[in-house]
């Protein structure tokens, strides 16, 4: 493909050039990862989306969440991009939920993109390359971008360093969910929106958002929170009742933040992160190698003999590796 007219046709915002780009950045060819690094230095770099980390506990709803919220935005002249990260197949790699056929309406909207990908091996349910695939949103003039996760669990601390605001999903009388869902992501949501506000939950969906509220506000002060944040709200994505008070709200952390300077820092912080582990990325595919992977067998059976000194093989591996 040629690379020139791929990244003109991204800062033109045109939604196939796009989708080609994500294909491209999210492979593991090495021919393909050279010609991402030269697409993605070639794209303007002054264009910057509102990026929203999504996450929820099964069943909550983020979907319906994530269509209703999108229309809210897209009706208000907005353009939405969502990276929703699939499960993937353990035989073919491929995405098995589908998140794009359960957003039929906004994936019909010309303002918005949807973009399902695979999660393939990497922990928690991020895709390797989400990282990319904002950037990329944000060259071809996308103003929010929602990445959404698998689910809770780990995946949660990487979303954060892509984020510059994270959203946490729960569902009414849930019972042992926060419990379930523990304290560490409770320290990185920057809102608790209770889904489901609707019918006969919608008086306990009120009860559990006063619950949340109480327990953010026994968590420490964090530097980066205006008063009143972490904050709870209560919606419901299905009657579409509470979007514009979850928007006001996100608007109103994300603009104390960028007045204050955080915004920046974050960025900065978050630019840093992304290049030590792509360094780390590159360090692990050298054992990719079939020399290395030879080496490692052959010096594997020298210590599972007694014949070598598990760190003195260590030592010959790592100095081999840099040799090579």
């Amino acid at each position: 493909m040629d690379i020139d007219d791929l990244a003109k046709g991204i800062i033109a915002g045109e939604r196939r050039a796009l989708a080609r780009a994500i294909t491209l950045v999210e492979s593991g060819r090495a021919d393909h990862r050279a010609a991402a690094a030269e697409l993605l230095a070639k794209l303007p770099t002054d264009r910057q989306a509102l990026r929203i980390g999504l996450s929820g506990t099964p069943g909550v709803g983020k979907s319906t969440f994530i269509e209703s919220f999108g229309m809210m935005l897209t009706a208000q002249g907005k353009r939405v991009a969502v990276l929703a990260v699939d499960p993937s197949s353990a035989r073919s790699g491929g995405s098995i939920l589908g998140d794009k056929t359960r957003m039929d309406r906004l994936s019909r909207d010309p303002n918005a993109f949807i973009r399902p990908s695979p999660s393939q091996t990497h922990l928690g349910g991020v895709a390797r390359r989400s990282r990319e695939a904002v950037r990329l949103c944000e060259a071809a003039g996308f103003d929010v971008v929602l990445i959404e996760t698998v689910g809770v669990g780990q995946s949660e601390t990487v979303v954060a360093e892509m984020s510059d605001a994270f959203v946490l999903l729960l569902a009414p009388a849930g019972g042992d969910e926060l419990q379930g869902v523990k304290r560490g992501i409770m320290e990185i949501a920057d809102l608790i929106v209770i889904n489901k506000a609707d019918g006969d939950l919608k008086s306990t969906a009120a009860r559990t958002r006063a619950d949340y509220a109480g327990a953010l506000r026994l968590l420490r002060k964090r530097p980066q929170d205006p008063e009143g944040y972490p904050r709870a709200t209560a919606v419901s994505a299905l009657e579409e009742d509470g979007l514009d008070e979850t928007w006001v709200a996100l608007q109103e952390l994300i603009e104390w933040r960028r007045t204050k300077g955080f915004w920046d820092r974050t960025r900065a912080a978050q630019a840093r992160y992304w290049f030590e582990q792509d360094v780390k990325q590159r360090l692990l595919a050298q054992l990719e190698t079939q020399q290395a992977k030879d080496d490692l067998s052959r010096l594997s059976d020298a210590v599972a003999e007694g014949t070598r000194d598990p760190a003195e093989a260590a030592a010959e591996f790592v100095s081999r590796l840099r040799a090579d």
